[in-house]
């Protein structure tokens, strides 16, 4: 396996930016996770590391090779990288071995067809190889075609919203069985995703792409729990928000305040708060709006000076009372306007 990185890379479709600049890099052995809106640019990434289309300026690595300048761009076979798409692609005139089969073509047939076998059933289908796509359910087509992109032993494997689709409980199987496979074989991996759990349960880094730029690459936790800006704590999951100014380093919300010491004394500053930093207990400060069971915690809505914001509270909490908040710093966020 080999490590992918992108160096300054920028690409443009009618001279509209589909990336700007763009750095980053899959570590080898390790799951990337570009976590983007749709237009975010992840989708171009991936056809650039692909090898399907050149890049306009900056540089594409697998390994020690240079794949992709604005001179010379590698073809894509002889990028030796898998692919598992969104709607999984399998060849539908192919039984799951033959798909599997498909890019094995230049093994002996007795050493093709017994890697076929091995890898199906390392994905749990060993039993369904003579199985055509259209009898398969969509979980088995997505494992046969995790096979099917590994069974080659590429440099490293693009994963394009794999589990978009499923419903929830298939998606989580899948998800976790594919991240098992993939650590097992220390396969290179850049996934693309537009939802946050799904990036935040796979990725050994995270990308956060906005409108074709960079917002933060870093390991999951640490895009968490310290995001670069208000899009990098929006993108990783709910949060509450309030533009207010800095004043003794901290901004006055009516929720309670937030520490802004990092920032210049009397700036315009954002501040996002997750609802699992706002603790609530009895007093008469905040107004419960709305109550509704989530998982072990409930998520409620509480107002306070026409301002609503959204709390998960791990003891039950009943509707129309009065609450006092406290915000945890952990999960209370300024960033400079």
């Amino acid at each position: 396996m080999s490590s992918v990185s992108l160096t300054n890379v920028s690409r443009a479709y009618a001279g509209v930016a589909a990336l700007d600049s763009v750095s980053l890099t899959a570590p080898e052995a390790k799951v990337l996770a570009l976590l983007g809106p749709s237009g975010s640019g992840k989708s171009t990434i991936m056809r650039l590391i692909a090898g399907l289309e050149a890049v306009d300026a900056g540089q594409v690595r697998i390994g020690d090779e240079i794949v992709s300048t604005p001179s010379r761009t590698l073809a894509a076979e002889a990028r030796r990288i898998g692919m598992v798409f969104q709607d999984y692609a399998l060849f539908p005139h192919l039984t799951a071995g033959a798909n599997v089969a498909f890019g094995l073509d230049k093994l002996a047939r007795a050493e093709r067809d017994e890697k076929t076998l091995r890898w199906l059933d390392r994905v749990g289908l060993k039993h369904r190889a003579h199985a055509y796509p259209h009898e398969l359910s969509g979980g088995e087509q997505q494992r046969v075609a995790l096979a099917r992109a590994l069974a080659p032993a590429p440099r490293a494997v693009l994963l394009d919203e794999p589990f978009s689709g499923l419903d929830p409980v298939l998606r989580a199987e899948l998800r976790d069985a594919t991240l098992t496979t993939l650590a097992e074989t220390k396969t290179t991996t850049i996934f693309v995703t537009h939802d946050a759990e799904d990036a935040l349960q796979v990725a050994d880094r995270l990308a956060i792409l906005k409108a074709g730029r960079m917002l933060q690459e870093a390991p999951p936790r640490e895009a968490y729990d310290r995001p670069a800006s208000l899009h990098v704590a929006a993108a990783l999951g709910p949060i509450n928000s309030y533009r207010g100014r800095v004043q003794s380093g901290v901004v006055q919300t009516p929720f309670g305040n937030v520490a802004a010491a990092h920032l210049a004394e009397g700036a315009e500053a954002d501040v996002a708060v997750r609802a699992e930093a706002i603790a609530l207990r009895a007093g008469a400060g905040v107004r419960v709006l709305d109550v509704r069971p989530h998982g072990a915690h409930d998520l409620v809505r509480l107002e306070s000076r026409g301002l609503i914001w959204r709390a998960l509270a791990p003891a039950r909490i009943n509707l129309g009372e009065t609450v006092d908040v406290e915000l945890a710093p952990t999960g209370a966020f300024a960033f400079a306007v």
